[in-house]
């Protein structure tokens, strides 16, 4: 497993990605002052964006019907997490673009070869929508063998933390 997104898991069978990309920014409010720089103050985080690019190669690599699924869950509108491979959550985040590029189409017309980009920008966690299997969504531990994981709440940065069960 590469990551996963909620339910989807991003792996050579999937939709495997290449390159992971993060922007990440931080709000400071300002105030002008007569023949001073502006005062600024910190205010919270600000915008947290991941892209990930990556390539499905049908007869090779991945499935198209991922990139559907992908899709599907961007229709939903909800906020998922994200998690890599090595267990660090690095919080929610909704689908905001995904784009493809399909090339090297067969005689009917499917792709051999599709490039994609996903845009994933993060949201608090209490945006997080609530399931059967995950009652309390902003917190808790929702199982297996005593470990958790979380984000750190002023800068986004993922944090893993296990235990014995």
């Amino acid at each position: 497993m590469l990551m996963s997104l909620d339910q989807f898991v991003f792996s050579l069978t999937s939709a495997p990605f290449q390159q992971l990309g993060r922007a990440r920014g931080w709000k400071h409010a300002s105030k002008t002052r007569v023949g001073r720089r502006d005062a600024r103050q910190y205010v919270g985080p600000g915008d947290d964006t991941i892209t990930l690019d990556g390539v499905v190669a049908p007869e090779t690599i991945g499935s198209i019907a991922s990139i559907d699924e992908l899709a599907a869950m961007a229709d939903h509108g909800d906020a998922y997490v994200l998690v890599d491979g090595s267990g660090n959550v690095y919080g929610a985040y909704l689908i905001t673009a995904l784009n493809e590029t399909q090339t090297y189409h067969t005689p009917e017309g499917v792709a051999r070869h599709i490039a994609f980009t996903l845009t994933l920008t993060r949201v608090d966690d209490a945006e997080l929508r609530m399931t059967d299997d995950n009652p309390d969504p902003a917190g808790g531990n929702s199982g297996g063998a005593g470990a958790s994981a979380s984000a750190d709440s002023t800068t986004g940065t993922p944090t893993s933390q296990t235990g014995t069960a």
